[in-house]
């Protein structure tokens, strides 16, 4: 029941994850905005529709939007959401999960390589680029939090009862901050890229998807919203754990302070009582 439920919170914030951003973003220029599931529309009109295929692709470009698709699903089971159960856990899952998302970042650059489009494979050299910067940016902080709590799987990391000590609590809320930001790149959003524009200066992961239409394109959108949950998530979870060693420490040394303050004025009561009898 509780890895059912983990799955249907995964699904929750994959859904709605562009939804937020989308009306997030029309209300900060000013604007009404599209409605919360307009993106959820537009998918199922892509799923109802067939692809085309340039004579230049291989087989390649046909196959790796599957395959893109299924290492993100493969991936979002290995994340729990607090202490919920993921549905696939194991040790070492933290590094299969890192591959995962190289190796469907992998089969998008060269299905775009894979065109011959000069435009499609500047994109790819940026997301190329991108991917050697946050790869290792993700990998020291699954290593950070398996050297500090002894776990080599996300279920363990998150479940294992945690030291209350200050520089764990700060090193959590540094790496929750960090996955923040490997998600903004991930994607593909300002500052990093922009994909509301179709200009080579603006866009990085959208120009790699712009001979894909139909089905294929709708597995696309589909994985990123898949990857944006497993990493918004697994933020959430070190935040969240980081922010509650974080409330747990203050209240650790008020109570021990009270607890002194009270052993004080105990231990001067009866002076105070022997001086009033004199």
């Amino acid at each position: 029941m509780t890895t059912l439920l983990n799955i249907l919170l995964l699904v929750a914030v994959a859904l709605s994850i562009t939804g937020v951003v989308n009306r997030t973003r029309a209300r900060l220029a000013g604007r009404r905005g599209p409605r919360f599931t307009q993106h959820l529309h537009n998918t199922a009109l892509l799923l109802r529709k067939g692809a085309v295929y340039s004579t230049t692709t291989s087989a390649l470009f046909r196959t790796a939007p599957a395959l893109y698709l299924a290492a993100a699903v493969t991936a979002l089971l290995f994340i729990p959401v607090g202490d919920l159960p993921p549905v696939v856990s194991f040790p070492g899952d933290l590094v299969c999960f890192i591959y995962l998302l190289a190796l469907s970042r992998a089969a998008l650059i060269l299905a775009a390589m894979d065109t011959g489009s000069s435009f499609e494979g500047m994109g790819a050299s940026r997301e190329a680029l991108y991917g050697a910067l946050v790869e290792p940016a993700l990998l020291l902080t699954t290593a950070t939090l398996a050297l500090m709590t002894g776990h080599t799987s996300f279920a363990a990391i998150f479940s294992a009862a945690t030291p209350v000590e200050v520089r764990f609590t700060i090193i959590l809320l540094l790496l929750g901050y960090l996955l923040t930001k490997i998600f903004i790149v991930e994607q593909g959003r300002i500052p990093v890229d922009d994909p509301r524009t179709h200009l080579e200066l603006t866009m990085i992961h959208e120009v790699m998807c712009l001979d894909y239409g139909g089905i294929d394109l709708a597995f696309i959108q589909i994985a990123g919203w898949l990857k944006g949950a497993a990493l918004a998530v697994l933020a959430a979870d070190t935040l969240l754990l980081g922010g509650a060693l974080g409330l747990t420490i203050p209240s650790f040394f008020l109570i021990r302070r009270l607890l002194r303050k009270s052993g004080r004025s105990a231990a001067c009561a009866p002076e105070q009582h022997s001086s009033a009898g004199r």
